[in-house]
């Protein structure tokens, strides 16, 4: 059974005697993804530079195995933090290119 009501502060909807309260869309857009994209972007800029050097570090480390040297893996870190770099420079201009 589903009972939906509508109050100042928002919806609340009643489903199997569980309460559903969501606050009113104050954006004119009225797109409700919207919130969870932008963080889903955030969270991608987050974590963009700690994960390529993480990648850059082990595929180094396993380069300095095989080869015997020493020297690769530090090379892998500098490039995947330059990764990193690019990636949040590349989501930052898109999500600007956005609000545009």
């Amino acid at each position: 059974m589903r009972d939906e009501t509508a109050h100042e502060w928002g919806t609340r909807i009643i489903y199997d005697g569980i309460v559903f309260a969501m606050p009113k869309n104050k954006k004119k857009d009225g797109n409700p993804m919207g919130d969870l994209v932008k963080a889903e972007s955030m969270i991608q800029l987050a974590i963009a530079l700690p994960i390529g050097c993480l990648v850059g570090f082990l595929f180094g480390t396993w380069l300095d195995h095989l080869f015997h040297q020493n020297w690769i893996g530090i090379a892998g870190i500098v490039l995947g933090a330059v990764g990193g770099f690019l990636q949040i420079i590349r989501t930052a201009f898109s999500y600007l290119k956005k609000d545009e």
